[in-house]
Parts: structure tokens; C-alpha cells; sequence
């Protein structure tokens, strides 16, 4: 299974392909089921284009996308720089109906048990992110129903030289379970992890939020660029 991640926290000072408004999602999210997405990763922008868990801000993505392809699984994040005070997270996530298909969850926030409880209350599945071995062990202490666990090689923040070595860290730390598993890199580990998950037959994700440039180090268009590359 292969996952596009349209935009993460990205600005168009970044890239100027990253897509904010509903529109450009849901342009960019044809384009990458086209390219060969089975599943999307979003981030709903406010007005100011900053992240947003603001339910209106969110049912005008998620529509958006789910207009444009039908039928694929949508996700977002619920990450706590968006809305750092936990409480207010909460209250925000809450508010979400119907709401997309599933939301990543990581687990070495503060927090995260909650954030994935009210998740499921509000019938979301919920992508257990785990960036690190200790969070692997919050996770474990959840043991809540999971849709998908995501292991996440981030430079400065998962153990290890290199992405394949931070992915295989935290992979470690988990028991044989049949729960999915997706595995992916961000910036300079995104292809060497990529190739490294592909090898053992993991699922896994790409697109502008994890990297903004091709294998041989070149600008990429979209992600349905990079999509093309795998």
C-alpha cells in the first residue's frame, strides 16, 4: 500500500507546489491516486494557511479530497504543534463530524492516549506514529484498536545514523502483530528508508510532506512526481 502525504506543515516559501486550499488538495490528491496512491495524508489549512483542527477547516478539505477521488481513504494529522494545549486539542477534535476515515496520532506526544480514545469515540480509526522506541512503548501501554502503525525514521528525533537503522530501532520495539505497518523517512532519510521498507515488504508513504526532492537530489514537481519515482 502506498500513502501520499500532499503537504505536512510545508509553505508554499518552501515549494511553491504545496497545496493549501481545498481545491489544490483535492487537485493534488487526483493527481496522486493517479500516480498510484491508494491511500492520502492531509493537513487542512485555516484562511491564514497556517494547520488547522478546526472542524470547518477540515470538512472543506476532507470534502474536497473525498470529491475528487471517491472512494480512497483520507486521513490527517492531529500533531500537537497545530494546537499545542492539549485541552484545546480535545475540544477541537470533538467537534469533528462526520470526519475523515482515519488520523495519525503520535505517541510521544503528551497526550496521545487521549487524543486516540476520543478519535475512536467519533468512529475515526486511528495510525499509531511512532518516532522513537520509548513511543513505542506508549503505544504498547495503549493497546487501543489501530488501524495502521506508523514507524517514522525523522532525522535529529528517531535513534540511529540513517533511516533504515532508525526504522528497524523501532520496529525492535514492537511484538509480531497483524496490525499494518507503513514505514517512511522524512528530508535527506526519506528514499534510503523507502527503499530499505520496500525491501521488506512494508507499507509505505510518500509525497511533499516528507521530501521535496527526487532520488538523484533533484527538485520535485508534486507528489505525484515523487509517486512516480517509487
Amino acid at each position: 500500500m502506498i500513502k501520499a502525504c500532499l503537504n505536512g506543515d510545508r509553505t508554499r516559501a518552501e515549494h511553491p507546489g504545496v497545496p493549501i486550499t481545498p481545491a489544490e488538495l483535492a487537485e493534488a490528491a487526483a493527481a496522486a491516486v493517479q500516480a498510484g496512491a491508494d491511500a492520502l495524508h492531509i493537513h487542512p489549512r485555516g484562511a491564514d494557511e497556517r494547520e488547522s483542527l478546526h472542524w470547518p477547516d477540515l470538512r472543506a478539505a476532507v470534502e474536497a479530497v473525498q470529491t475528487a477521488c471517491p472512494g480512497v481513504p483520507l486521513g490527517v494529522s492531529t500533531r500537537e504543534p497545530i494546537v499545542p494545549d492539549l485541552t484545546e486539542r480535545l475540544r477541537l477534535i470533538a467537534e469533528w463530524y462526520p470526519g475523515p476515515d482515519f488520523a495519525s496520532v503520535n505517541f510521544h506526544e503528551p497526550g496521545a492516549a487521549q487524543v486516540a480514545d476520543l478519535l475512536l469515540s467519533r468512529g475515526i480509526a486511528v495510525e499509531a506514529g511512532l518516532f522513537t522506541a520509548q513511543a513505542a512503548a506508549t503505544y504498547l501501554a495503549w493497546s487501543g484498536p489501530t488501524h495502521r502503525i506508523l514507524i517514522e525514521a525523522i532525522p535529529g528525533i528517531s535513534p540511529g545514523p540513517d533511516g533504515p537503522t532508525a526504522a528497524q530501532s523501532i520496529l525492535a520495539a514492537l511484538p509480531a502483530t497483524n496490525t499494518p505497518i507503513l514505514v517512511h523517512g522524512e528530508s535527506h532519510w526519506t528514499w534510503p528508508t523507502l527503499h530499505w521498507a520496500r525491501s521488506q515488504a512494508h507499507h509505505l508513504r510518500l509525497g511533499l510532506e516528507d521530501t521535496l526532492t527526487t532520488p538523484t537530489g533533484e527538485p520535485a514537481t508534486s507528489t505525484a512526481h515523487l509517486l512516480s519515482l517509487l
